[in-house]
């Protein structure tokens, strides 16, 4: 790999879109409505919609709901904010979590459940309430279970085969492979970041990469977790990139120790990979919110990253957020890796994740050169639960639309 290019600041690259003005101020009032609503609402469907339960059952459930409405914004305070309190962290999270999935499946079975046991004639209205309270909390149940076990498993390795028309025959078969969003925090996934890194290091790859969001906390609280990372091997380079989560928890103190464990932190420029005569340009740019994080020299600044490289060679370029395709297909970038979705991570939580994103999971093209590759991610932020949105590892291999001849 050759170092064509240093750190670039300031510079004139496109500013991201903001939401409307409306949007915005209603996300003013979301920490408020949202927990209210997570648990109010499953409270009323299973308990006041008439399944007449006996009065110490609907005290002792409305009391449950009420302390889970307590609970959970505190501990998410005391763990998220000044105290970072990992353990008032994991109980808000999963209570987080808990709601969510509880909240969905009342509001589905609670509307839907109750049509399709009216429709089919079952029962009165006291049984079908029962009915569908008992539903509600055996789906969440399940649903919880599996979703604790596909959060905390080593993810699969998804392998997918990535034409770039400008790739040289030189470079045709570039085994990469993309970990991001590995979200290192309160729970300690030390054993899980080493077996992750057994995985890729079976795979082989040539270049390994990682865009961003390695933990939720600094470097120096999460260095234990983050330490196996500097096991990973590639042929020819690791590359990093931050995300959006480095810059709650001193962002710099991550790309220097990415860089200590033997990572080429690439924050606003690019590295040549050559191989058979062939280069292809790798590139890097900090996440969309750097510019407001007040470090200096951090902000998203893609003209840098590309400064020095040749306009004929085919680029990839590692982003954190796939909203920064826009600004790569305008640029004619041929291909861009992203994480920052979790493909939802909590099911349907992913319609709200693409409000904001171009693309949720899997390959998409942007414009009539970019392909944009955005990975579910290989860990899992706050609630530990997957639901219908496994982790994941991925093995890009990247064809040439003129492969080598075999002799």
């Amino acid at each position: 790999m050759t170092d064509t290019s240093d750190t670039r600041s300031a510079g004139s690259e496109a500013r991201t879109p903001r939401p409307s003005r409306l949007l915005h101020r209603l996300m003013r009032f979301v920490p408020l409505i949202a927990p209210v609503l997570l648990w109010a609402v499953p409270c009323w469907v299973l308990l006041y919609t008439g399944q007449h339960w006996p009065l110490p059952v609907t005290l002792v459930g409305t009391a449950l709901f009420a302390l889970g409405l307590v609970t959970m914004p505190l501990a998410m305070v005391r763990g998220h904010g000044r105290r970072q309190q990992d353990r008032a962290a994991i109980v808000g999270d999963t209570l987080l979590g808990t709601g969510w999935v509880l909240f969905t499946w009342s509001v589905l079975l609670g509307v839907l459940g109750r049509l399709a046991l009216a429709v089919a004639g079952v029962g009165e209205g006291q049984d079908r309430a029962r009915i569908v309270t008992w539903a509600v909390l055996g789906v969440t149940a399940v649903l919880l279970a599996r979703g604790y076990a596909e959060a905390r498993r080593v993810p699969r390795v998804r392998r997918l085969d990535v034409q770039l028309p400008r790739l040289g025959a030189g470079l045709d078969g570039l085994r990469v492979v993309l970990i991001t969003d590995t979200h290192y925090g309160p729970l300690d996934r030390a054993r899980w970041s080493a077996r992750v890194c057994e995985t890729v290091n079976a795979l082989e790859a040539d270049l390994v990469c990682h865009t961003g969001d390695i933990a939720d906390g600094t470097a120096e609280r999460r260095r234990a977790q983050a330490a196996p990372l500097g096991t990973v091997r590639a042929t020819h380079a690791r590359v990093y990139v931050t995300g959006n989560h480095e810059y709650y928890s001193e962002a710099q103190g991550w790309v220097d120790l990415m860089d200590e464990l033997g990572w080429e932190p690439l924050r606003n420029r690019h590295l040549l990979l050559e191989r058979g005569g062939d280069t292809l340009v790798v590139a890097g740019v900090d996440d969309v919110t750097a510019a407001s994080s007040g470090l200096a020299g951090h902000r998203a600044h893609l003209a840098g990253a590309l400064d020095g490289a040749d306009p004929d060679l085919p680029v990839l370029l590692l982003a954190h957020q796939p909203k920064f395709v826009d600004r790569a297909a305008a640029a004619g970038i041929d291909l861009q890796l992203s994480g920052h979705t979790h493909g939802g991570q909590i099911w349907p939580f992913h319609h709200l994740v693409r409000l904001d994103q171009p693309a949720l999971a899997g390959l998409s093209r942007h414009g009539t050169r970019t392909l944009l590759y955005t990975s579910r991610g290989t860990g899992f932020w706050g609630p530990p639960f997957r639901v219908f949105a496994p982790s994941e590892i991925t093995l890009l291999v990247l064809r040439s639309p003129h492969p080598p001849t075999s002799p």
